[in-house]
């Protein structure tokens, strides 16, 4: 096995075909044929489907690998250049679409005022989407939300964020000014499904309380609940974020007994970020220094939700 194999099933998945992959590596379709079907003589399996023009399960599995490889050389031959000059290279960063909003726009224009030579991929997901690609190297890091239970994983927590109930206009709870996590248990919710984090984070706050949710509906993420809330289809529990530019179509509610929402930098325990990614956490900690004061809901205080400690 070696790198040119692993690069030409990388391209073909990139790329979709054999032809594409060997223009995207400056080869003829030959050469990218010949790795192929090495690598699938020395594994004993398949791993491209030619009738489907498409991946077996086998050839994503050794994919998901092939990629997280490839990108710690990358980011072996970018941290040695740093060691004597400007930071260069490239950092993967995942970032969730309530933080992304705010964050992206001041993030970029650091990143090109103090490291200009660093490219920066930018992927926005939601915490349960992103968490994997960070254990798995697709991505070097993320901005996700807590509590995310991965031992592989390590965070900073960056800010707080309040979670409010969205009411739309016409129902009873109308022009609350407030409300506990008990006056919505009769109430059918619109939640995210079970073992996403923000659930989590309502789950306990629910059962601390003595309370049990009715979700109407499980929707999987929080753009999709604000505007299902907006259209009218019911309450929805969302981060203050999510609530801001909706105009007058639904009541901000706060709940009294709903903790904050801590959003995390979050990375792998080894090996070691870039210098390329560890630009981009600095980078990232000044737009938040910056402008958190000016984002509803957004505080620098932190709250209680963390990773778990790292075993000693």
């Amino acid at each position: 096995m070696d790198l040119r194999q692993l690069s030409a099933l990388v391209a073909i998945a990139d790329h979709g075909s054999f032809s594409a992959a060997a223009r995207a590596l400056f080869t003829v379709q030959s050469n990218v044929s010949g790795h192929i079907g090495k690598l699938e003589r020395e594994l004993g399996v398949t791993l491209i489907d030619r009738s489907a023009g498409r991946l077996t399960d086998e050839g994503e599995r050794v994919l998901e690998r092939a990629r997280r490889i490839l990108n710690e050389l990358d980011d072996i031959a970018s941290d040695i250049a740093s060691l004597d000059s400007e930071v260069a290279g490239e950092a993967r960063v995942g970032m969730i679409g309530t933080a992304a909003e705010w964050l992206a726009p001041g993030l970029m224009e650091e990143m090109a005022r103090l490291h200009p030579h660093v490219h920066t991929v930018l992927s926005e997901g939601s915490t349960s989407a992103l968490v994997p690609n960070v254990v798995t190297s697709l991505l070097n890091a993320a901005v996700i939300h807590l509590p995310v239970e991965e031992p592989d994983l390590t965070a900073e927590p960056l800010f707080s964020e309040e979670l409010l109930l969205l009411v739309p206009r016409g129902h009873r709870m109308q022009r609350s000014t407030g409300v506990t996590l008990s006056d919505l248990r009769d109430t059918p919710l619109l939640l995210p499904p079970k073992g996403a984090a923000l659930r989590r984070i309502i789950d306990r706050a629910a059962a601390a309380s003595g309370t049990m949710l009715r979700p109407a509906a499980e929707i999987d993420g929080v753009r999709l609940l604000t505007t299902l809330a907006l259209a009218g289809h019911g309450p929805a529990i969302v981060p203050a974020t999510a609530a801001r530019d909706l105009g007058h179509g639904v009541d901000r509610i706060g709940v009294e007994d709903l903790p904050r929402r801590v959003v995390a930098w979050a990375h792998r325990r080894r090996p070691n970020p870039s210098a390329a990614t560890n630009a981009v956490h600095a980078a990232l900690r000044i737009v938040v220094a910056a402008h958190a004061a000016d984002q509803p809901g957004i505080h620098l205080e932190i709250g209680v939700e963390r990773l778990p400690s790292p075993n000693p």
